[in-house]
Order: structure tokens, then sequence, then C-alpha cells
């Protein structure tokens, strides 16, 4: 990251703006950044004295996209032997909780600084992160060592701090380990320990943190759940989980709750404006309606759900219902990449593949993907690309040959995919991608750390 620095960007082919409709192109527009905000977009600004001035010439302008549900420490747990061929429950099983007791905060250090770069290098500025790695006897350091981390990169950051409050025996990932499970009176300290230290209520914040138990159906009794959410709200921070990733998170949710997962979560108090879900990939008409009526919110992670067989998400249905949707790339360890432009392209088929040509457009994907992910976090003033607006911006060069012989460029990113080389990257008016760069990041030492991590984490496979 470097400093911050009035900025002029001249000659982008295409500016998009993350807004929905007709205002989601701004055309050729130049773009001057005051302050790290957007003070002016028009064609043919020239330069003040003192401006840095980029020349986007055979480049796109987006907004930075806002990544609403990742696990940074999966970024060592790549293609797990065990769990290529396996679903959600008998992945879970075999690749990330045999591992939790492994992930020392030097390891947890290693997987952050990996997933971050890559995000940053996919064009995200703003992560994330349902953050798991808490258990009874455990350390608290691998959350804050995340906000280190993000600071160091310069990357908007949410940490959803997760974790599980039930018995070993009912948790489907902690039955197959020897950890115990935190109290409610653990988590709830070092959630509002983290709170004090980190959080920010500014709606253009470098730093949040949201109350986020792993699941609300296998994490916690339900009678916690509803005092999860009290507990959250009377701290103001927002909520986040998983929710419906598959058929057997819905049959379990019938079988001995006798409802709907949406249902039973708005039982007990987790629907709302300050709560958005992961997945919810197996939605009914009705909860679609509940999340739409309350202004709950999704994060759809394709890929992830595609690779792990989970299904395809309502989300044409669920937009049009005018439900919050947001984009996530998951973890990694059920992805395989961290790339948001992987994601979006995603997004943008395999809705398509299922429901028609006409079931998503690329400029809905990039809506959803920040836009939509800044409305899901309460981050008001950033994702789209309008004056007044914290300058969140990422320049995508089109000099790769599958770039050549587009006709509307301004799509290129989406429509394309990877693989695709982020020239600027900016957060708030300052420098995260320089070039084609990241500042101070050496590449070399990253990619030894990642090998010797992998290497103390495959002893689970011997």
């Amino acid at each position: 990251m470097t400093r911050l620095q009035n900025t002029l960007i001249k000659n982008p082919q295409a500016v998009m703006t993350g807004l929905h409709g007709p205002l989601a192109r701004a055309g050729h527009v130049d773009i001057r950044i005051v302050d790290g905000r957007i003070a002016e977009m028009a064609e043919g600004l020239t330069a003040h004295p003192g401006e840095r001035v980029i020349d986007a010439r055979g480049s796109v302008v987006y907004p930075g996209w806002i990544n609403t549900h990742h696990h940074l420490f999966q970024n060592l747990l790549k293609a797990v032997p065990a769990g290529m061929n396996q679903d959600l429950q008998g992945w879970l099983a075999s690749v990330p909780y045999p591992r939790l007791n492994l992930f020392t905060p030097k390891l947890a250090r290693i997987a952050a600084r990996l997933g971050m770069a890559e995000l940053l290098l996919s064009g995200v500025t703003t992560c994330a992160d349902h953050h798991y790695l808490y258990h009874a006897n455990g350390t608290t350091e691998t959350g804050d060592l995340l906000f280190d981390m993000a600071e160091a990169f310069g990357m908007r950051f949410v940490l959803c701090r997760g974790g599980a409050l039930e018995s070993a025996s009912a948790h489907p990932g902690f039955s197959k380990t020897a950890l115990q499970p935190e109290s409610l009176e653990q988590m709830v300290g070092d959630i509002e320990r983290l709170k004090s230290l980190y959080h920010q209520d500014t709606p253009d914040a470098m730093r949040r943190v949201v109350v986020a138990p792993t699941t609300p159906t296998f994490s916690l009794p339900p009678t916690l759940l509803r005092e999860l959410a009290h507990s959250a709200r009377g701290l103001g921070l927002r909520l986040h989980t998983h929710l419906s990733e598959t058929q057997n998170y819905v049959n379990f949710c019938r079988e001995k709750y006798n409802c709907l997962p949406v249902e039973f979560v708005a039982e007990h108090e987790w629907l709302g404006p300050d709560v958005w879900f992961a997945h919810a990939v197996h939605m009914q008409p009705g909860e679609i309606r509940m999340l739409a009526q309350t202004g709950t919110g999704i994060s759809h992670c394709p890929v992830s759900n595609a690779r792990l067989g989970s299904g395809i998400a309502p989300v044409p249905q669920m937009y049009e219902a005018g439900v919050p949707i947001s984009l996530g790339v998951d973890g990694v360890a059920s992805n395989e990449s961290g790339s948001m432009v992987a994601e979006a392209h995603a997004a943008w088929l395999i809705h398509r593949a299922e429901q028609g040509a006409a079931a998503t457009t690329v400029e809905d994907v990039i809506h959803w993907g920040t836009a939509g992910g800044a409305r899901v976090l309460g981050l008001d003033s950033v994702g789209t690309l309008q004056i007044g607006q914290a300058a969140d911006l990422v320049i995508y060069s089109l000099d790769h040959p599958r770039f050549f012989g587009f006709h509307d460029t301004a799509l290129a990113p989406v429509a394309a995919g990877e693989p695709i080389s982020v020239r600027y990257s900016m957060v708030g008016g300052r420098m995260v991608v320089d070039d084609g760069v990241i500042p101070g990041l050496d590449l070399e030492r990253m990619r030894a750390e990642a090998w010797d991590g992998v290497r103390q984490l495959i002893q689970v496979d011997d």
C-alpha cells in the first residue's frame, strides 16, 4: 500500500459503476480522486498540480470487488486429496476440521497473507472472513492477526467471528476431532474485546467485527442462538452464518425442528437488514419472501457450491424478489481459487445454464459483487463509482489475447474471466496494487512459506 495521493485516471475504455440498470455504465469518463474520494467523473479532465496521472488506455475500471464470505485459513488446504470428491459433510470431516488444532498463529498468518494477496490480485478491495479457528482451549490470536494482515495490505476487512457452542458429539465437524467448542461466555467475551480494539461504525470503515457462529443449526443450541443475536445487536454488530448450503441441511431442520431453515432462524431473531447468510442454495418461495421482506442478505458462492455438489442457489429469483445479493469466494479448500473474477464469471454462467440465457447479465453480477456486497456489510460509502464515494476501484488490463476481439470491452473481465491482470487497485485512494504489483510483497518468500505450511498440514493424510 502506498501513501494517499490525489489521482487522475485518464482514458479508460470503459467504466462500470456497480449500480443497477441504466446507471451500470459510466462510459469512457476520466475519474479524479481527491483525499481518497471520487471528486469528478467526466470526459476530458485535465491534471491538477501534484496529481498522479494514470493512463488507463487499453483498460477498464470497475468498483473494487467486495467478497462477503471467505475462510482465509483454508489457503493452505487447496486440493486436499481426501476431500476432492466428497460432499460438504464428508469434506468438512476430512479436510478442515481434522486440521483445526494444527493451525498455529504462524500458519494462520501464512494462509492469510496468501489469501489476501490472491484476492487483491483479482480486484478485491474488501474481504469479510468467516473465521472459525476457535475452540475451548485454543488461542484467540488468529482473529487479531487477520486485522494486522489486512492493514499491512491496505484492504478493508470484516472479521466474522465464528465458532461453535454445541457439544462435540452433535457438531458434524467437531465430532471428528478431540476439540471442545467454546462456551457462550468465551465467544461473547472475545467479541466484546475485538469490538473495543478494531470495530469502526463509519460507512467507509476499514475494520469491522461481525457475530458469526459457524451454523445456526449445528453450532449452538437454539436457546443460545437468540441470546447471541441479542448480544450482537446490543453491541451494534451485524450477524452472519451459513444457511441451507445442502439438502441435508434442510432435511435436518425439518426433522429436528419441523420447519424450514429460514423459518427456524426467524423464530430465533436471525432475520433483518443487519443479517446475511452464506450459500442459501436450497430455498422455498416462502423463504425467499421472508428474506426479501426483512432485508436479509445472501452471499452467493457458486464455485464452492458446484465443487461440493451442493446445488445452484436460486439467486435470480431472490434478486427479483428484492433479496440483497452479494458474492463470496468461500474457502479455497472447497474452491481452489480466491479470485473474485472467477467467482463472478461462474455466477454469470451457472444460472444461464440452469434457467436460460436471460437469467443473469454481466451488469447484474457486477452489481452483486460490488454494491450488493457493500449493502450487506453496511458499508454505504463503498461499492459504487460515484462522486462522493470512497475511491475503492480496480483497473483491469485488457492486454491478454483472450480479450482481443471484444466488441463490448466493459464486460470483458466477467464475460471472459481469468486470466486477467490487475494494473492498479486502490482502497480509499491508496494504491494497494501498483503497476501490477502489491507494494512490498515478497512473492518468493510467500511461495516458500506456503509450501512449508502445506508440509506441516499434510501429516494428517499420512
